[in-house]
């Protein structure tokens, strides 16, 4: 069965290549997307980014990671759980923030928070964060901008991906 199936698929991949030299220079080869949580910093300068979100254990936040601006970056691979994810970011070169009014703890360096409440007291800080409902899509991707949408009053905007 196994050769069988290996056997098709080369045949598959062999007359696809083939097909491929007959569609000229235009072709966009199309890949699968990924389920993810994903964050794009569309400005110039490094951002760090921390998200929070539901477990099965509860509340958890989670930091660090640093997006180089006009990239992105993955947060969580793999299909989303939940369906609310909160993020927060700095701008480490500029000094501006996209926050939100959801309090959670972070740390001044790379961690993973249990509990949301309480953050002076267990030695984090509080900071406030954007909530996303994914409307429990497999994926979601967050754009950092300097201006803010057209339209909205935040510089930071959310999508599933198609």
């Amino acid at each position: 069965m196994k050769t069988a199936l290996r056997t098709a698929l080369r045949s598959c991949m062999l007359a696809g290549i083939a097909g491929l030299g007959s569609l000229g220079a235009g072709l966009v080869l199309a890949t699968p997307a990924l389920a993810d949580f994903r964050v794009c910093n569309a400005t110039q300068s490094l951002v760090g980014v921390a998200i929070g979100y539901r477990a099965s254990t509860g509340w958890v936040t989670e930091g660090w990671w640093h997006v180089e601006g006009s990239t992105c970056k993955t947060l969580i691979e793999g299909a989303l759980s939940s369906r609310f994810y909160y993020l927060y970011a700095e701008d480490a070169e500029r000094g501006g923030r996209w926050d939100g009014p959801v309090n959670m703890c972070v740390a001044e360096r790379e961690f993973k928070i249990a509990g949301a409440g309480d953050c002076f007291a267990r030695g984090f800080q509080r900071a406030g964060f954007q909530e996303y409902d994914t409307q429990e899509q497999s994926s979601w991707m967050v754009q950092l901008t300097d201006e803010p949408a057209e339209g909205g009053p935040a510089a930071i905007t959310g999508t599933g991906n198609p």
